[in-house]
């Protein structure tokens, strides 16, 4: 090995620092030769390491009655849903790889995810997604758009799996780098899930799945730098993703698994071969010997340090018990899937690589992996300048309307707002689950869970102009948003997975984001009682042409429905019902869709909001839907009020005839976005028993009117008919993507 030894130019070319080359230097008691140089460049990159984020990332609420597995202890998240089952769900980026091959990048991302769940021994149900993009005039957004959820539809409807819910945003800042975040969702047996762990000296080493390939070879540096014009140059970081035969490896893997003859195993993501060794190796504290030369490879003369790296995709890595091997290689045989041994279990815990029988590189596994000898960081933060024009906003100095159908139209055709039907009809969400909520609409998705009673509703939520505004609050509002969700949808919230999307985190502004994120987040999960199960950290999502996006820590939440009768749909469902909305109403406009887009104001305060007050609601909206009191249940969210009614009247083609507040302003009272309020409309025979339930909670609440025919009615003034709104709000993205 000594003939290619490296030097610190070397790693910083690499991407490494230089105190970081020293360390390794340190570590391994000699100057690393290229092979290892190249290992430590990814395991240490923010995309493998959380470098930069594990400090506060270990401060998150992480402990739950429900929980069945910690944070970062396995691939994914994993609670108790009850009936001796467990629900396994987890959510990551694919940014980068989807700036510059949108298809791929999305495809991919969608792989991936859904391999973090069926390595676990979970089958994977339900798929959700966080898209952001940027400005819709430019044919290069359209191009991006087109190519994600081309990619996410080919990818899950070709997998199998359906894509039953989602959230898509638009804003200038998102233009160069869009955010691509994919959840999957599966349901596994308890005692039946599989660690990602190796042990037991003599046990064999499988690589399953497609051949090695030179795709996505330093793919996890490649996310942990900045977009700039020469990104196109790292194409090849980008993986290829095959759905058919992922579906054909998740049948075999979970067939392998009930024959008893797996250790552990792990999917083969960000870093491939190097990730899966590494992790598992320290994990169950021994080592590896690893045959390079014996992994399936796509091209020939592929050196070490590439099958090393290589994130070629649907691959996984199994640890077999010694004298089982043919079980195991029986079903992957029998499903057509490559299934070859490339090494064994050692004493000790180092990593040593051969090729060809020369020893190519020889590592301790525990240095290169979270929480063991990667190097942890307690980066500067300081408030960002930018919060001094928020300081200076004025809600009483925001003109009010004369006329508001202009804004009712703006709003109801904004691609923020209005529907994004362009988007999931692309997407197959029925295949292979019930799905209550495809024609049974409400806040959160809603899928059945088979041979049981009980359904499990999931959302993603995160709301990009509130965490600009306070990142702490915003956070906290992206978390109760989740929770309300699922909530309205006749469930009971247990935990989140979260999504963690900032710039560079070497801005001391950026990472001041994240630390209030993390403080948001962490007060919000305590309080709802939803610990967060993992998740993933993305940086550096910034270019030198906008400088970093918006923060946006997407929060995936999952909760359960104990019994699927429960289920709460948000449409109103016959005229003369009474609508109610609980919560308090005010002046408060700040980072409204209507203030940011119609007034054009970008620096406003974030919208009020008080944990407690989303902690009361959530219980009365229980005690509704115990009592079977509430027709609909629709949170009020982007949009506000405005939004909430025309949506609760589109399903039946059912408006509302409804007065405001003369206390308040009228667009405030329409669109503003204040928070921890919802919608209920009611039978009128239960309005007794309603408002004595409303009045023993202490929350504010308002009768707003009458579900109608059809027809808008505010204040006595007649608007168009829901109808007409409603073929605004449906064909208002179409038509931007089509011209």
């Amino acid at each position: 090995m000594e003939d290619k030894l490296t030097t610190v130019e070397t790693a910083k070319e690499l991407g490494l620092l230089p105190e970081e080359f020293d360390k390794i230097c340190e570590i391994l008691g000699r100057v690393p030769n290229f092979n290892e140089l190249s290992v430590y460049s990814v395991m240490w990159s923010e995309h493998c390491s959380y470098k930069n984020s594990i400090v506060w990332l270990k401060t998150l609420p992480k402990d739950g009655e429900r929980m069945l597995a910690k944070a970062g202890e396995e691939n994914a998240g994993l609670v108790d849903i009850g009936d001796g089952l467990g629900c396994a769900f987890k959510i990551e980026s694919h940014n980068h790889p989807s700036a510059i091959e949108p298809y791929q990048g999305a495809a991919t991302g969608v792989g991936g995810i859904n391999r973090d769940i069926f390595t676990m021994g979970a089958r994977p149900i339900a798929q959700l997604n966080s898209l952001r993009f940027g400005n819709l005039q430019q044919e290069r957004t359209k191009w991006i758009i087109r190519g994600v959820v081309k990619g996410i539809g080919d990818y899950g409807n070709a997998f199998g799996v359906p894509t039953v819910g989602g959230e898509v945003y638009f804003d200038d800042c998102f233009t160069v780098n869009p955010l691509v975040n994919a959840m999957s969702v599966g349901i596994v047996e308890k005692g039946k899930t599989v660690s990602a762990i190796s042990y037991g000296v003599g046990n064999p080493v499988f690589i399953v799945g497609s051949h090695t390939g030179k795709d996505g070879i330093h793919g996890a540096a490649f996310a942990s730098k900045d977009i700039t014009e020469d990104s196109a140059d790292d194409l090849p970081s980008v993986q290829v993703g095959d759905p058919f035969q992922e579906k054909l490896l998740l049948e075999a893997t979970l067939e392998a698994i009930d024959t008893g003859a797996i250790i552990g195993m792990q999917d083969m993501g960000a870093a491939g071969i190097i990730c899966s060794s590494s992790e598992m190796s320290a994990k169950g504290e021994h080592g590896m010997v690893i045959w390079l030369d014996k992994v399936p490879t796509r091209q020939a003369n592929m050196k070490p340090w590439e099958i090393l790296l290589s994130e070629s995709q649907e691959r996984m890595l199994i640890v077999c018990k010694k004298g089982h091997e043919d079980k195991l290689l029986a079903v992957f045989d029998k499903w057509d899937i490559n299934c070859e041994q490339i090494g064994e279990v050692t004493a000790g815990e180092r990593l040593h690589f051969y090729m060809h029988n020369e020893l190519v590189a020889d590592l301790p596994a525990e240095s290169l992996v979270l929480g063991g000898g990667a190097p942890v960081y307690h980066r500067e933060y300081r408030e960002p300048a930018y919060l001094q024009e928020i300081a200076k906003y004025n809600n009483a100095a925001v003109p009010e309307p004369a006329d508001l159908l202009p804004v009712m139209q703006h709003l109801a055709t904004h691609p923020n707002l209005c529907s994004k039907k362009w988007v999931y009809q692309q997407y197959d969400s029925m295949v292979g689950t019930i799905n209550m909520t495809t024609n049974q609409p409400s806040d959160a998705s809603v899928v059945e869970v088979r041979g049981t009673d009980k359904a499990l509703a999931m959302s993603v939520d995160c709301n990009s102009r509130y965490i600009y505004a306070d990142p702490h609050k915003g956070t906290a509002i992206a978390v109760a948003e989740a929770a309300r969700n699922i909530v309205c949808s006749g469930g009971e919230a247990v935990a989140v997975t979260n999504c963690l999307n900032f710039g560079n985190p070497y801005n001391p502004e950026v990472y001041w984001q994240f630390v209030g994120a993390i403080k948001g987040m962490s007060e919000a999960c305590l309080a709802l009682g939803t610990p967060v199960t993992g998740g993933n950290v993305s940086f550096y999502n910034q270019s030198s042409y906008e400088g970093p996006v918006y923060p946006s820590p997407v929060i995936g939440m999952v909760g359960i429905l104990d019994n699927k009768n429960q289920h709460q749909t948000l449409y109103f469902k016959r005229p003369g019902d009474l609508i109610y909305v609980l919560g308090e109403m005010n002046n408060d406009l700040g980072s409204s869709q209507y203030i940011y887009s119609y007034h054009g104001i970008k620096h406003s305060s974030c919208p009020h909001f008080e944990i407690d007050a989303e902690v009361k609601l959530h219980q009365v909206l229980h005690q509704i839907r115990a009592n079977n009191l509430a027709e609909s249940m629709h949170d009020i969210a982007d949009g506000g009020l405005f939004i909430n009614l025309i949506e609760s009247g589109f399903y039946n083609k059912l408006g509302f005839n409804i007065s405001t507040d003369a206390a308040l302003r009228t667009d405030a009272f329409l669109f503003g976005e204040t928070q921890s309020r919802a919608v209920i409309s009611i039978d009128p025979h239960e309005q007794p028993v309603l408002e004595k339930l409303l009045n023993a909670s202490g929350i504010p609440f308002r009768l707003l009117g009458e579900v109608t025919e059809g027809a808008v009615r505010i204040n006595g003034t007649e608007y168009p008919s829901i109808e007409a709104f409603g073929q605004l709000y449906d064909e208002a993205l179409g038509q931007i993507m089509e011209a």
